[in-house]
């Protein structure tokens, strides 16, 4: 249902985007996040952004780096990831709010995209 694009292979210090698509037009009233997993590892919260635009919330380890926005007339979101890290290789899942607003949990969302990798070298 979401669809997440953009990742691969980019050395620390460059710039990636993802983008996370939604065909169906399911979250244009909804907040959207970003997450991200290492294997054998939880979910980790990166960065959410409310229905509208108007707020988002980041993780404190990629603050002032990555940067959620979305255009809702295309139904995409995008995480822009400035100065990557080898820390940041995961992969990245954007997901669908249960509301309106943006929420750092898991718990807080009921649609996931299937993921995109993101892996850095040093």
């Amino acid at each position: 249902q979401l669809q997440a694009s953009g990742g691969g292979l980019v050395q620390a210090g460059d710039s990636l985007r993802l983008s996370c698509a939604d065909p169906r037009r399911t979250f244009s009233n909804n907040g959207v996040g970003w997450f991200r997993q290492i294997i054998g590892k939880g979910r980790e919260f990166v960065a959410s952004i409310d229905w509208r635009g108007g707020s988002s919330r980041y993780a404190d380890s990629v603050i002032d780096r990555f940067t959620i926005s979305r255009d809702n007339g295309k139904s995409t979101v995008y995480l822009q990831m400035r100065n990557p890290k080898p820390e940041d290789t995961a992969v990245y899942y954007c997901a669908v709010a249960r509301s309106s607003s943006s929420s750092t949990s898991v718990d807080g969302y009921r649609y996931w995209g299937q993921g995109t990798l993101v892996t850095v070298s040093s």
